[in-house]
């Protein structure tokens, strides 16, 4: 039998206060729905369905290219109508799995096992919470068997005792859903076509309701709010966390860590406090990040320290380098093996050579350094003209004095030394010293402005 998922994501969110469409706001970094379509691929589904609505084009933008059945619900008027608008692209052999794009935690294999208990008939997801809230309640016969779902709006006061609530996922043949939504009626509470009166339906026919229920609960929280935003990606989060950890990850605190990507890390690495990690980020053995970090699309070689209040994008960083604390290493930088980044020092679309040193307040940008080179303090690589980025080339064994300008286009040769305070705005020739410094002098009777008495 194959498999078919609908995704509900025409919700209008108006709780959450945005003109984003709710199930574009992000957990982890991605929008929540990007997270419900792995998971449907993750169960090799033969199509995907995203039913979508308010927004607009808005939602299916934000995934083009991807090998998705977009569906256009308009207006909303419940859960059975969004449904019923994605079957005529359903084959009627299929098994229907229904998912939600703003409850994003849910997990494959809880809902494998749903698939597997619903068979032929119909399963359902369920959970049993100390307190029901909002949940549609699921009523059973003496016996045990789902007779029906009352929501919680059209419930009395019995029903609203029960603690088994639906959590909306469900899994059903393709062609008994395709007759029981043409028999759906909007006559309950809120006015709208509830799917989950199809499970009257089903057992009205006589067909098996097998639940199932859900591994955690959350797995089954949906997002209506900003504060259940903030919910969800702690608990995102926390199983983040505690899968690196699995893995060998040291995490000084994983309630203080976020992985907005993929993290690949190696042996014995550790990672401190306040940490977020963005897209591609590659940990090699013994790799130590400081607290207070952000690493987006970084590789950083074994041995590497990150010292705190780092940040570091779309960046290559060898083995046994030091990093930080407070710098800033922008795109397009490569940094060789055992070279030194330090406090203050900005280096962007450059490449600095192995045991070079750049430890104080410096800026370095658009430039090739070679190895074993020297920056000192303040020193700044003047690379744009005002319309035009130059490039500066520093060769290996230089040594750069404090305070000094390059301005680019410039070349300081193999073991040239520059003296500080030096503007260079010509080549310094390798292995000799390059100054620029005005004669050093004392004016008499110079005395500094002072404030004029209003």
């Amino acid at each position: 039998m194959s498999l078919e998922v609908i995704i509900l994501a025409a919700g209008k969110g108006t709780r959450m206060l945005s003109s984003r469409p709710k199930v574009l706001h992000e957990i982890g970094g991605r929008p929540m729905l990007a997270h419900v379509i792995d998971c449907a691929r993750a169960l090799d589904a033969d199509r995907i369905h995203v039913v979508y609505g308010h927004g607009g084009e808005q939602v299916p933008a934000a995934f083009a290219g991807e090998t998705l059945e977009w569906v256009l619900q308009a207006p909303q008027r419940g859960t059975g109508h969004a449904v019923e608008q994605a079957m005529p692209a359903v084959a009627d052999g299929a098994q229907v799995l229904i998912l939600y794009g703003d409850v994003p935690l849910v997990r494959a294999e809880t809902l494998r096992r749903l698939l597997r208990a619903a068979g032929s008939g119909v399963g359902l997801l369920t959970a049993r919470l100390p307190d029901a809230g909002a949940y549609g309640r699921i009523v059973r016969d003496a016996a045990g068997r789902v007779l029906r779902i009352v929501e919680k709006k059209d419930a009395d006061e019995d029903q609203l005792a029960i603690r088994e609530i639906n959590t909306g996922f469900m899994a059903l043949p393709a062609g008994r859903l395709r007759q029981w939504l043409q028999r759906l009626d909007n006559n309950n509470a809120q006015g709208e076509y509830y799917l989950t009166d199809i499970i009257a339906l089903a057992v009205a026919e006589g067909l098996a309701v097998n639940t199932v229920e859900a591994g955690s609960m959350g797995e089954i929280m949906g997002i209506n709010s900003p504060r259940e935003l903030a919910q969800v990606e702690r608990e995102y989060q926390r199983h983040q966390a505690e899968r690196l950890m699995e893995q060998g990850l040291t995490l000084r605190d994983p309630a203080r860590f976020d992985l907005r990507g993929e993290l690949d890390a190696g042996r014995d690495v550790v990672v401190d406090v306040n940490v977020i990690l963005e897209g591609r980020v590659r940990l090699g053995d013994g790799v130590h990040v400081g607290p207070n970090c952000i690493l987006r699309d970084c590789e950083i070689g074994d041995g590497t320290v990150v010292l705190a209040n780092c940040v570091l994008e779309d960046a290559r960083i060898g083995k046994a380098c030091r990093i930080g604390p407070f710098a800033r290493v922008r795109p397009e930088t490569e940094i060789a093996d055992a070279a030194c980044v330090g406090n203050f020092v900005e280096i962007k679309k450059s490449q600095v050579g192995s045991g070079s040193k750049i430890n104080h307040l410096s800026y370095v940008g658009d430039t090739t350094v070679g190895r074993a080179v020297n920056i000192g303090a303040g020193t700044i690589t003047c690379n744009y003209d005002g319309a035009n980025k130059h490039r500066t080339v520093i060769g290996d064994n230089a040594f750069i004095g404090s305070d000094t300008q390059l301005v680019a286009p410039v070349t300081v040769g193999e073991g040239a030394t520059l003296g500080a305070g030096t503007t260079l705005t010509r080549d310094a020739p390798p292995g000799q010293l390059t100054l620029s410094r005005a004669p050093q002098k004392s004016i008499e009777g110079w005395q500094r402005p002072k404030k004029s008495n209003k």
